[in-house]
C-alpha cells in the first residue's frame, strides 16, 4: 500500500526541500517506487534539487486539466519527479491535488509532497492529500512557533504527524536543545541533521546531498529515518554507530519507538 507522507513548515528556509529530495533519495535506494510531488506552487524549487529546471510539462498544467498525468511525471535515474513551473500567473485549484495524488497511489510505494510555508489553501492542499506528515524546523525560537502552528493544523484535519525533523543544528548552547523543543511541541524529534555545507553543495550540483556526500552523520541521519518511515532498519557498522547503539540518542529512541507502534 502507497504511503503518502507530507513534508510541512509553515516558515520557509528551514530546508525543507532539501530533505524531501534526500528522503526521497534514501527511500529509493531501499528498493522503493517513489514519487516527489512540488506542490510549492508559488516558490517552487524542488526540481532544480534534480536539474528539471524548465520542464515543459508541470503539476501547474496537471491541475489545470491542459495535460495528463503521465506528462508532468519525469523518470529519473532512481525515482520519479512531478515538479512544478517556477514561473507561472494562473490560478490553481489548489485542492483538486487530492484526487490527483489517489490516482498515482497505485503505481508507488511512497509519495513525498514538499509543500509550501504559508497558511492558506497552497499549504492546505498537500496536508489533505497527505496520509502522514513530518514537519521541519530548525532550533530557534521563531521556527518553533511556527512549528506550532503547523502541529495544529495538522491537528484540526485529523493528519497523523510522525514526528519533527530538527535541521541546520549547531550544537551551540544559544539554539533551543531537543528536548526543550518537544516539550514544546509534544510531539518527538524524528531526525537531528546537523547543520552541513555539504548539502548547500549538493544543490549547487543538482543532487540530493545523500547522494553527494552519502556517508555524511546529515546523510546517515535521513537514511535512519527513510528505513523506519517504511517500516526497514538501517544499520550502518562503522564505530561512532556501533558506539551510539551502547547509548542511543533521543532521536533514535523515537524512531525506535516509532517503529513498534506503527510496524509491530
Amino acid at each position: 500500500m502507497c504511503k503518502v507522507i507530507g513534508i510541512f513548515s509553515l516558515k520557509g528556509g528551514v530546508g525543507k526541500t532539501s530533505a524531501v529530495a534526500a528522503l526521497g533519495h534514501s527511500i529509493a535506494n531501499l528498493g522503493k517506487k517513489v514519487l516527489l510531488v512540488d506542490a510549492n506552487f508559488s516558490a517552487p524549487n524542488l526540481g532544480i534539487h534534480f536539474n528539471v529546471v524548465e520542464p515543459p510539462a508541470t503539476i501547474h498544467e496537471l491541475l489545470n486539466r491542459k495535460i495528463k498525468l503521465r506528462d508532468a511525471i519525469y523518470e529519473l535515474d532512481d525515482l520519479d519527479i512531478l515538479p512544478a513551473r517556477i514561473f507561472s500567473h494562473t490560478e490553481i485549484p489548489y485542492l483538486a491535488l487530492k484526487n490527483k495524488i489517489n490516482s498515482l497511489k497505485k503505481h508507488y510505494d511512497v509519495i513525498l509532497i514538499d509543500s509550501a510555508p504559508s497558511l492558506n489553501e497552497e499549504s492546505l492542499a498537500p496536508l489533505i492529500a497527505s496520509d502522514e506528515i513530518l514537519i521541519m524546523t530548525t532550533p530557534d525560537h521563531s521556527s518553533v512557533s511556527m512549528t506550532l502552528k503547523s502541529i495544529k493544523r495538522a491537528e484540526q484535519r485529523g493528519v497523523r504527524i510522525n514526528g519533527l525533523v530538527l535541521n541546520k543544528v549547531h550544537n551551540k548552547k544559544f539554539e533551543l536543545g531537543l528536548t526543550n523543543i518537544e516539550d514544546a511541541t509534544e510531539i518527538p524529534v524524528m531526525a537531528v541533521i546537523p547543520h552541513d555545507i555539504n548539502i548547500l553543495k549538493s544543490a549547487a550540483k543538482f543532487q540530493p546531498s545523500t547522494l553527494h556526500k552519502p556517508n555524511s552523520r546529515a546523510s546517515n541521519e535521513y537514511k535512519k529515518l527513510a528505513a523506519v518511515l517504511i517500516g526497514e532498519k538501517y544499520y550502518n557498522n562503522n564505530f561512532m554507530s556501533l558506539v551510539r547503539k551502547i547509548t542511543p540518542s533521543r532521536q533514535e529512541i523515537n524512531r525506535e519507538i516509532f517503529y513498534e507502534r506503527i510496524f509491530e
